[in-house]
C-alpha cells in the first residue's frame, strides 16, 4: 500500500469534504479561531505535500517553509491571495473552485441590483422604525430595472449567468466589456460588446465582475464614476480592491451616481467608520456572494477533490489558468 500524502487543512471543512481527504491523505487541521495568518501557517506547514486554504496570502515566504509542498487547493473561485509566480517557480500545482458558485453569485448580483434600485433595505428600515405614514408618495419611489441597460464589466461564467437572468427574465438591454469579445455568448444571450467608456456612459446599472489582478486593481476610479449617468447604480460582487473606494464615496456623496450595491470592500470586515455604512442609497453586504449552505458544501467538496487528485493523480483538477 502506497504512503498517503501529508496535507495541511487551513480551515474548517464540512464532514463530507474532510472525509474525502482523510480517505486518501494524512491531514492535519488548523483548529484556531478564524482564518490562519501567513506567519502562523508558515510555522504549521512543516512537511506537508498539500495545502487547502481560503484567503490566507501564500507568497514566497510561506512556500519556503514548506519544502515538500506539491499542491495548493484554494477554496475559492478567486485566487488573488496566491502569488502565482512564486508558486509556479516552485512547480507547485495551484487549483481553485470555479463553476459550483456561478449561479449563486449571479443570484446575489441580481438581488443587489434590485435592492438598490427599489431601495429595499432603506424602506425596510423605514417600515420597521415606524416612519411609514399614510399618504406617502414619491418619497418612496425607486428605479425600474426591467427594460433598462445593464453593463457588465468582466464577462466570465458568472457574467453570462447574470446576463441570462437580466436579458431573458427582466428584458434588459445587456452590454459588456471584457478582455476579449465572446461571440458565442452574444449570439445565445443577445449581448453587445462595447468599450468600457461606452458601457459606463450608457448603462443604467454597472456590474463589476472582474477578477482582481494588477491590471484590474482600482479599475473603477474617479474618472470612471464621472462617466456614469447620474441616475445609474453601481454593483460590485468581484473584489473590493477593484474599486477605488474613496472615489466611490465621493461619487455617491456628490450624487455623481444614484446608488450602489456592494458585497465587497477594500477593507474587510468593513470599518464601522466607513461613510458607505451611513448612506441610505447604498446596500452593503458582508461578502456573501457564494454563501448558501448548498453552494459552500459543493465548493468544499470541489476543493477537497482538487487536493486529492492533484496529489494522487486519480482524476481531473481545476487548475488556476494563466492570465
Amino acid at each position: 500500500m502506497s504512503k498517503r500524502p501529508k496535507v495541511y487543512i487551513a480551515r474548517d471543512l464540512p464532514q463530507p469534504a474532510a472525509a474525502l481527504i482523510e480517505e486518501h491523505c494524512e491531514p492535519r487541521y488548523w483548529r484556531g479561531p478564524g482564518n490562519i495568518d501567513a506567519a502562523r501557517l508558515s510555522e504549521e506547514l512543516g512537511d506537508a505535500e498539500g495545502l487547502l486554504v481560503t484567503g490566507t496570502p501564500i507568497d514566497g515566504k510561506v512556500l519556503a517553509a514548506a519544502p515538500n509542498l506539491r499542491a495548493i487547493s484554494d477554496l475559492s473561485a478567486g485566487y488573488n491571495n496566491l502569488d502565482l509566480q512564486a508558486i509556479r517557480e516552485r512547480g507547485i500545482m495551484a487549483t481553485h473552485t470555479p463553476y459550483v458558485l456561478d449561479d449563486t453569485v449571479a443570484d446575489l448580483a441580481m438581488a443587489l441590483m434590485l435592492a438598490a434600485a427599489r431601495r429595499v433595505t432603506e424602506l425596510d428600515r423605514l417600515v420597521k422604525d415606524g416612519r411609514w405614514i399614510k399618504g406617502m408618495g414619491d418619497e418612496l419611489f425607486g428605479l425600474d430595472v426591467h427594460h433598462k441597460r445593464l453593463g457588465i464589466i468582466g464577462m466570465g461564467r458568472i457574467g453570462e449567468r447574470v446576463a441570462r437572468r437580466a436579458s431573458l427574465g427582466f428584458e434588459m438591454d445587456v452590454v459588456y466589456y471584457n478582455r476579449r469579445p465572446k461571440p458565442e455568448a452574444e449570439a445565445q444571450l443577445g449581448l453587445a460588446y462595447c468599450t468600457l467608456e461606452e458601457l459606463l456612459r450608457t448603462s443604467d446599472y454597472v456590474l463589476l465582475l472582474t477578477p482582481l489582478t494588477a491590471q484590474t486593481r482600482h479599475l473603477m476610479g474617479e474618472r470612471e464614476f464621472k462617466l456614469m449617468k447620474p441616475n445609474a447604480i453601481f454593483i460590485n460582487v468581484s473584489r473590493g480592491e477593484t474599486v477605488n473606494e474613496a472615489a466611490l464615496i465621493r461619487a455617491l456623496e456628490d450624487k455623481t451616481i444614484a446608488g450602489a450595491g456592494l458585497d465587497v470592500f477594500e477593507q474587510e470586515p468593513v470599518s464601522p467608520d466607513n461613510p458607505l455604512l451611513r448612506m441610505d442609497n447604498v446596500v452593503t453586504l458582508p461578502h456573501i456572494g457564494s454563501a448558501t449552505a448548498e453552494t459552500r458544501l459543493n465548493m468544499a467538496m470541489s476543493a477537497a477533490r482538487n487536493l486529492v487528485n492533484a496529489l494522487t493523480g486519480q482524476g481531473p483538477v481545476d487548475k488556476i489558468p494563466d492570465l
